[in-house]
């Protein structure tokens, strides 16, 4: 072996460069990767095992029961984290690999790191075709791991030992961008993984990385300030870009002090609490009244951080034609959208620049005042949908507004997909800032239980994740219950057993066709009375949870106080009907049928085309 190399397995070394690379969180030097979510098989599990387990107790291996949602759990993590620690997820070749692209789509949506280890195909073709491997006729080169590319930052395969040298720092300070923030997936070919290198020592020094605040044009500065002086009715909307950035006080004081209210996005949300003077609701389809009548009248809007999504925007409906867009966001591609003028850089720093560049000016104080007596009346109407009745079955909103309650200060709530979105989105009144997680920028069904998981991970002994989540989505993903349990990270899971995909089936009928294929009692199945109840409780006992099923709200508040005292996860049910939603919701726009001999669609179309003649013009 030459002098100052260290001869090492391929997966030796790259497991080694891991446990070597830090970070600084609020002044302590943390590891990077905190840990590696796993599924052994025959593309991983005799190389890159092998060197994970003899560092365990630098690099911690978490068993996951699907490859699916132990990466969800790694977002679930990052999200917690805000971007600054990056979990792993490792899976063999295959299908094992393929479960992984839901959730990588899920990551590069929502901007956030994960770095996905996938097990391939070995490089010298000798043994072709292998297990699990899909064969490309007339290209050799193909894999299934070349899915990836459509849903990940940086893509790469080591052909050979060395390459990991070169492609590891880009492949991290790719997630660490705050512009280019996303999946970073790495292939393993099973020969590239054995295959013994003399690495430099240099190659796994310690090093510290820290996430780079990039500085907004001087010039792009100044022309925002003197747009923003213009406004009569300004609004800022504050994205998810503002908790990653750390800028929600910078944001909640900019907003106070010049008189300009504030609404958040799906992902933004948690940035101010719910009652922040400043705070005028949740903007979009699943809005508030409070914040889309702000968003129809502003002549300027300052969006920050936000990568204004059509649950944002209406479908560009949601705000006047006329308006003036100021984007602040730390990627170019977000910030250049919809004919705004683009302000690339970090949210903290540019509102900070912005801030000063303003002067003395303010907007007039009628403004913000009457903006705060519209979120009044949408607290209100709230208060109004969330109040118990003598109702047999609770609504969505009577069941947010309990679980709401009985969270700690500090306890995260997690959604995703279904109906509790739009009730999460509206209902629940964050109590401190950062603790709000509802995965909808890709709207991924499966992700709460597992991101459930990965937010206990991250805030373990600090708080317990609140995870709400529907019927369907539960009996899609589950299994990470056990996970939990297993591990000692505990969460509240709530069930809400509406009946089969009740929103869903809410948009359908909406359109115009009769309810169909979305609650079970609109399935096709072999009993043609009532379809069979699913008991969650039972379910999730047999995981090793504690659990109850509750038959009113109030059972589900003695149960709620009852979970805060258990060693571990616990699932409670409450049927929860099915047909009611807190209003405020903005318009959508949809793919309706141009024609049908079905009236209700014909109206629907008519009424769609309404909704298209209101988008603002432009891309």
């Amino acid at each position: 072996m030459a002098e100052h190399t260290v001869r090492l397995t391929m997966a030796q070394a790259l497991v080694r460069y891991l446990c070597n690379q830090h970070t600084v969180i609020e002044g302590e030097r943390v590891p990077l990767f905190p840990g590696v979510f796993a599924i052994f098989g025959h593309g991983n599990v005799t190389c890159l095992s092998e060197a994970l387990e003899s560092v365990q107790d630098r690099l911690p291996t978490w068993r996951g029961q699907n490859e699916q949602s132990m990466a969800l759990a790694a977002i679930g993590y990052a999200k917690a984290k805000r971007r600054r620690q990056i979990m792993v997820a490792t899976s063999s070749i295959g299908p094992g690999a393929l479960n992984m692209v839901t959730a990588a789509g899920t990551a590069h949506s929502n901007r956030l790191p994960i770095l996905i280890l996938a097990g391939d195909t070995f490089t010298n073709r000798l043994p072709d075709p292998v297990l699990q491997q899909v064969e490309h006729f007339g290209d050799p080169t193909v894999t299934v791991n070349d899915a990836f590319k459509a849903v990940s930052r940086y893509w790469d395969r080591i052909a050979h030992p060395a390459q990991i040298m070169a492609s590891m720092p880009q492949a991290i300070a790719t997630m660490l961008d705050p512009g280019d923030c996303g999946p970073a997936f790495i292939s393993l070919p099973q020969d590239t993984q054995e295959m013994a290198f003399d690495y430099p020592e240099e190659f796994f020094e310690e090093r510290v990385w820290t996430i780079p605040r990039p500085r907004a044009d001087r010039e792009r500065v100044a022309e925002a300030a003197a747009l923003l002086r213009t406004a009569k009715k300004p609004l800022i909307v504050a994205g998810g870009g503002v908790r990653y950035s750390g800028a929600e006080e910078a944001v909640s004081t900019l907003a106070a002090e010049r008189g300009i209210p504030v609404v958040e996005t799906i992902a933004g949300k948690g940035s101010l609490t719910h009652y922040d003077p400043v705070h005028c609701g949740p903007v979009g389809v699943v809005g508030s009244t409070s914040a889309n009548t702000l968003a129809a009248d502003a002549d300027v809007v300052l969006a920050i951080g936000t990568r204004l999504q059509d649950f944002t925007t209406g479908s560009w409906t949601a705000f006047a034609r006329d308006a003036r867009f100021i984007s602040i966001n730390a990627a170019r591609w977000d910030a250049t959208k919809h004919r705004a003028l683009a302000v690339v850089g970090d949210a903290l720093e540019t509102v900070r620049e912005l801030d000063a560049a303003l002067g003395a000016w303010k907007a007039d104080a009628a403004h913000l005042a009457a903006a705060q007596a519209l979120f009044k009346e949408w607290d209100a109407l709230l208060d109004e949908h969330q109040a118990q009745t003598n109702a047999p079955v609770p609504t969505y909103a009577q069941v947010v507004n309990v679980v709401n309650r009985a969270a700690g200060e500090g306890d995260h709530l997690i959604a995703a997909a279904g109906g509790i979105p739009g009730e999460v989105a509206k209902g629940w009144r964050v109590k401190q800032r950062n603790t709000f997680d509802l995965e909808f920028g890709f709207s991924c069904m499966g992700y709460e239980i597992a991101g459930g998981w990965g937010n206990a991970m991250a805030n373990a002994g600090t708080s317990t994740p609140m995870v709400m989540v529907g019927d369907g989505g539960y009996l899609m993903m589950n299994s990470d219950i056990y996970s939990s349990v297993l591990t000692g990270h505990k969460m509240i899971v709530v069930v809400c057993d509406n009946g089969g995909f009740a929103v869903i089936n809410r948009l359908q009928e909406f359109k115009g066709t009769p309810g169909f294929n979305n609650l079970f009692k609109d399935c096709r199945r072999a009993d043609p009375g009532s379809p069979r109840l699913v008991d969650f409780a039972k379910h999730a006992e047999s995981m090793g949870a504690h659990a109850r099923h509750c038959e009113s709200l109030a059972d589900l508040e003695a149960a709620l106080d009852w979970a805060r005292g258990t060693d571990r996860t616990t699932v409670l049910s409450i049927a929860t009907e099915a047909y009611t939603w807190t209003p405020g919701d903005a318009d959508w726009d949809l793919g309706v049928p141009e024609i049908s001999e079905r009236e209700t669609v014909r109206a629907a179309r008519a009424h769609q085309e309404d909704i298209r003649a209101k988008q603002r013009v432009g891309v």
